[in-house]
């Protein structure tokens, strides 16, 4: 039997009263190519249109009707090949793959098996702990990446006895990434999908929005005593976010766990989470390869690229996240956390380069991945949607690096500008909220708090922390407009600190 060679962390590790148990993590992912028409027919790919209203005869398996491969798909492919490190295969074939369902018109679906148009290749990725710490790279590797069209959609709560059926996903390309079983913990398989969708973002081939099913995640998940020989896994189908891919993972391995360690045995089945109860349930027994019957679909002809084909792809990639993550590194002077957020994602890290452009690299990143990105958080928006605009963040920058406002008063200028009260520079105006840096205005209430407080100057030579309390003294007689380091530095003169 097959041993993966990587052992887990020990901080990775169930522990019971029998013993340490290690997690092994395997996970296919079904991103959707981002094509307007299917893979197979000139049907639209649109999300939200009315049942069965982008469905032609081919997606509809009517007698007859022969499929035409999407040239653009098979693009969109070799593309995520590079950006998965991996090999691209010339040859590739189609094949069918044998199962009934109420969705899946043809009786079967048209799928790669043995000859996938994407080999083997490898991903980096750095997980985070629950308390937001980096940890150790971990290179997961995958087997392939093979192309297959999607089925549609039974509906189940439009009538209490009957089920619909929407064929408008039936036959929609999918790129379907299969990793070797790499992964030791929940946090690394939530990071290597964060990975993968980081990937097809920056390469345009996939939207990567899980909400709509366009990128989702196949987990199969078994457990093992460390180092020792691979348990029986378990697929958990379908999770569409990383908190439910993580919250799966902890729930099956102990689940298995709990099984073995009371003398049972566990039974290879494909289980669907759910994210109301935080918990996986059976679905169906797990087929092999085998109970697919795939053989070569005779309707459709191997698949024979072009080396120049290939070589212009590459020669067309854009700027890939690892790459980015280097360069804002290198540039920017940002530390690794940081850069890693920032070039999760295309959106993110587009939005960066905006905010900062001729400003403190790091006082922008802080504003972008603290304040937007908590306030974002918190509202539940994506940063496509965000009220305040990269130019606009920019802004208000500005007016802290150029002593206008103080960093205290900018987090309350920035919650404005989210409301939608306006820009950085028309709030300060309307509010009145300008710093004082009239050196001279700034010595008189100085002067004034040292005055007041004859007792605690005098106490202040030999108990420097008083520093704190005329600062603060000041800062209320400023109404908190007064420059901190003009404040502190007049301070420590008069006070001889």
């Amino acid at each position: 039997m097959f041993i993966a060679p990587r052992v887990a962390d020990k901080k990775d590790w169930i522990t019971t009263e029998t013993g340490d148990w290690e997690i092994i993590i395997g996970l296919e992912v079904h991103a959707q190519v981002a094509s307007e028409s299917k893979l197979f027919s000139g049907s639209a790919t649109e999300y939200g249109s009315a049942p069965n209203t982008q469905v032609s005869l081919v997606d509809a398996g009517m007698p007859g009707m022969l499929p035409v491969v999407n040239e653009f798909c098979i693009e969109q492919a070799v593309k995520t090949g590079f950006g998965l490190n991996a090999k691209i295969n010339l040859f590739s074939r189609f094949d069918r793959k044998n199962y009934f369902y109420v969705d899946l018109p043809q009786g079967y679906q048209i799928s790669q098996f043995e000859f996938p148009v994407v080999g083997e290749g490898e991903i980096e990725i750095l997980p985070i702990d629950a308390d937001g710490n980096l940890g150790d790279p971990v290179v997961v590797g995958i087997e392939r990446l093979h192309l297959e069209q999607d089925a549609g959609k039974s509906v189940h709560d439009l009538s209490p006895d009957e089920t619909y059926v929407d064929l408008n996903r039936c036959g929609v390309a999918l790129m379907e990434i299969v990793s070797k079983p790499d992964m030791r913990s929940p946090e690394e398989a939530s990071a290597y999908v964060e990975k993968l969708r980081g990937i097809v973002r920056a390469l345009g081939t996939c939207d990567g929005d899980m909400e709509k099913g366009n990128l989702r995640a196949d987990v199969n998940v078994s457990v093992r005593r460390p180092g020792g020989e691979l348990g029986t896994r378990c697929e958990i189908k379908n999770v569409n976010s990383m908190r439910f891919i993580r919250q799966a993972i902890n729930f099956e391995a102990r689940r298995h766990i709990d099984i073995l360690e009371a003398g049972g045995e566990i039974d290879q089945e494909t289980r669907l989470f759910d994210s109301v109860k935080g918990e996986t349930r059976t679905m169906r027994s797990k087929e092999d390869a085998h109970d697919y019957r795939y053989f070569p679909d005779p309707d459709l002809l191997p698949i024979k690229l072009e080396q120049s084909f290939v070589d212009r792809i590459k020669a067309e990639l854009p700027e890939m996240p690892d790459a980015r993550k280097a360069r804002f590194i290198a540039d920017y002077g940002l530390p690794e956390y940081d850069a890693r957020i920032l070039t999760s994602d295309k959106v993110k890290a587009d939005f960066y380069e905006n905010v900062t452009k001729g400003r403190d690299s790091k006082i922008a990143s802080n504003w972008t991945m603290g304040e937007l990105f908590g306030a974002l958080n918190k509202a539940g928006l994506e940063l496509e949607d965000s009220p305040v605009s990269a130019d606009a963040l920019g802004g208000l920058i500005d007016r802290i690096l150029d002593d206008t406002i103080s960093g205290k008063i900018a987090k309350g200028v920035f919650e404005k500008m989210f409301a939608g009260e306006g820009t950085a520079d028309e709030i300060i105006e309307r509010d009145g909220l300008k710093q004082v840096t009239d050196m001279g205005a700034i010595e008189a209430m100085v002067d004034k708090a040292i005055a007041d407080n004859a007792g605690q100057a005098a106490a202040a030579k030999e108990n420097p922390k008083l520093l704190g309390f005329f600062v603060g003294q000041v800062m209320k007689a400023s109404q908190g407009k007064a420059n901190p380091q003009a404040v502190n530095k007049i301070l420590r003169e008069k006070l001889g600190l």
